[in-house]
């Protein structure tokens, strides 16, 4: 049996927590998660996707947000983010066993759902669209998903293909991987990918 696996990851993490847990819509609202009181070169630990969507670079300084953009600075609440995580692991369990989700990061993991797609009478895209909605629906925090038959064509399938997707998702496998990402510029973003996960 070809094994399926899901790569997911919680877009803008930190900043997309800093604006649900004040009521705001991360794909509307700029905010930053830094601590401005390190002076203007200290380090974003991440930007809103709104942000993003306007040119700023995640893991940016604070000086080299352009000076035009009105945005939120959030003090970093790692207890908060560390919360969230364990509650959207606590929603990946309800579809699959422990066993098969590995962390491969507090906003991305690993599931192995090779065994479910018949249980669930599911295909992989259809099973990853139910666990990211549940994600959503329950603490609106958006992610996005790769799937692959190994754990770095999901990680690819994530980091190259689905994030450039309407639906969020991507998908890879040996063949779909020949004609999508054989060709593709600049070669460090695999190579950096793979040191990744290796």
């Amino acid at each position: 049996m070809e094994k399926v696996y899901l790569c997911i990851d919680l877009k803008c993490f930190f900043a997309s927590v800093e604006c649900v847990a004040r009521g705001l819509d991360p794909f509307e609202t700029d905010l930053v998660v830094a601590d401005p009181s390190r002076g203007n070169g200290a380090i974003c630990l991440a930007i809103s996707p709104s942000l993003k969507a306007k040119g700023v670079k995640n893991r940016c300084r604070i000086f080299e947000i352009p000076k035009n953009i009105d945005y939120i600075t959030a003090l970093p609440r790692m207890k908060l983010y560390i919360k969230y995580s364990a509650d959207i692991y606590g929603i990946y369990l309800k579809y699959v066993s422990a066993e098969d989700i590995v962390v491969y990061s507090i906003d991305e993991c690993f599931l192995d759902v090779t065994s479910y797609l018949k249980m669930y009478k599911l295909t992989a895209k259809e099973l990853a669209k139910k666990i990211i909605d549940d994600v959503y629906d329950t603490l609106n925090i958006c992610a996005t998903v790769g799937i692959g038959t190994n754990l770095f064509l999901a990680k690819v399938a994530l980091d190259i293909t689905a994030k450039h997707t309407s639906d969020h998702m991507g998908y890879l496998d040996e063949e779909e991987f020949k004609k999508q990402i054989w060709h593709h510029k600049p070669i460090t973003d695999i190579w950096n990918i793979g040191r990744g996960i290796a």
